[in-house]
């Protein structure tokens, strides 16, 4: 018989419902994982919010406290979907109470959260791992490959972009994730860094930087109520906007390589414009999360005038069989998590890591951090 893992999820907005589906996905694309999730509790402080999470998806417990989700006996791992300023109190006491933790980029608000999460998950010996999810996108996956076994000769320069109209609405409604305090450095924790783990990823560690921050968009109207997602709240009493719109970062990699990465949540016309170009000394690939199933490869020996191909990934590329039997056949968002989890189970089954860990996390977290430092002062600076 099949054992099975009970699990949580604290914060039921847009990211929570992933999480949610991804496992009760899990049996039908990983049939042969040896440990099912069990749906036991779901926490949101929003009245009603966690009732109907409850309704909809079966957990067992609705509350609207995280505190007794980490209490409870029956849960067994967590995944933390809440916002960017919660992430530090609740990992940690997640990974104190001995529980597996799922938990969602970019872990805190500054790199110092990160590292206390991290720290937690080693001293309590559980797992733990991040939704760096764009890195679980087969074509990614092929295109480290293809980086690492030196089909590009050697990597020269990458440019990684990260563009969204999320933000752009000027009614769009002035929520936690606008404010210094709660959401941090704004697009940097947003956007940047799934674009710092893409940059790891698949280049290695960052050296030092240099970058240029912006807000376009210095006022927004005070929501109401509650909101889920990126509502508007016009006519609401407007306020400022504290943290970052736009951010462009110039890379040093300790390769040699040298890169550019670029972020912004109100680019009108951009959606989810999300990718990279990596070129090397005899090759060249290319990646759009909005085309997530191809791959633009040019390698060979010509240098000159060398023609790209579109690879379409499939069977054999990263988890791409668990979803389609061919290639070409599109995956989607949420088949990413649902890799993502599959993965987090696989370190709970194993006892080592399968995936982004918290040490990507406080990776990450340092480069954030060093952008913000360049951008105030000016200069390169070392993550």
């Amino acid at each position: 018989m099949l054992e099975s893992l009970g699990v949580a999820v604290v914060g039921f907005g847009w990211m929570g419902r992933v999480h949610s589906q991804a496992y009760a996905r899990l049996p039908h694309h990983f049939p042969d994982l040896p440990l099912r999730p069990r749906l036991v509790a779901v926490a949101d402080d929003v009245p009603g919010r966690a009732e109907q999470a409850a309704e909809q998806y079966g957990f067992a417990t609705a509350t609207r406290d995280w505190r007794e989700v980490v209490a409870d006996p029956r849960v067994q791992a967590v995944s933390v979907t809440a916002p960017n300023f919660l992430h530090r109190e609740i990992g940690t006491a997640v990974a104190g109470a001995g529980k597996h933790l799922w938990i969602e980029k970019p872990v805190g608000l500054t790199a110092a959260d990160a590292r206390a999460v991290a720290d937690a998950v080693a001293d309590a010996g559980v797992q733990g791992t991040v939704g760096f999810n764009y890195r679980n996108a087969p074509a990614v996956q092929y295109a480290r490959e293809l980086i690492a076994e030196g089909a590009l000769g050697k990597v020269t320069h990458v440019r990684i972009r990260l563009f969204s109209d999320y933000a752009a609405h000027p009614d769009g409604a002035l929520t936690w994730r606008y404010e210094r305090e709660r959401g941090g450095s704004g697009v940097l924790g947003d956007l940047a860094s799934h674009g710092v783990d893409l940059a790891r990823y698949l280049l290695g560690e960052i050296e030092a930087l240099v970058a240029d921050t912006a807000v376009f968009l210095t006022e927004r109207p005070r929501p109401a109520g509650a909101t889920a997602g990126h509502q508007r709240a016009t006519g609401g009493e407007r306020g400022p906007v504290e943290n970052e719109d736009y951010v462009n970062c110039l890379l040093r990699f300790a390769s040699g390589a040298r890169g550019v990465l670029e972020a912004c949540r109100v680019s009108v016309g951009e959606q989810n414009a999300y990718g990279f170009e990596v070129h090397g000394t005899t090759g060249a690939l290319f990646w759009d999360f909005r085309r997530m199933g191809e791959l633009g490869v040019s390698t060979g020996t010509a240098y000159q005038d060398q023609p790209v191909s579109t690879v379409h990934v499939g069977p054999g590329r990263g988890e791409f069989a668990a979803f389609q039997p061919g290639a070409a056949n599109a995956m989607g968002y949420d088949d990413l998590k649902v890799i993502e989890a599959y993965g987090f189970l696989r370190s709970v089954v194993e006892g080592r890591a399968h995936g982004p860990t918290l040490a990507d996390a406080v990776r990450s977290g340092e480069a954030l951090d060093a952008m913000a430092r360049s951008a105030e002062r000016g200069g390169w600076v070392a993550p």
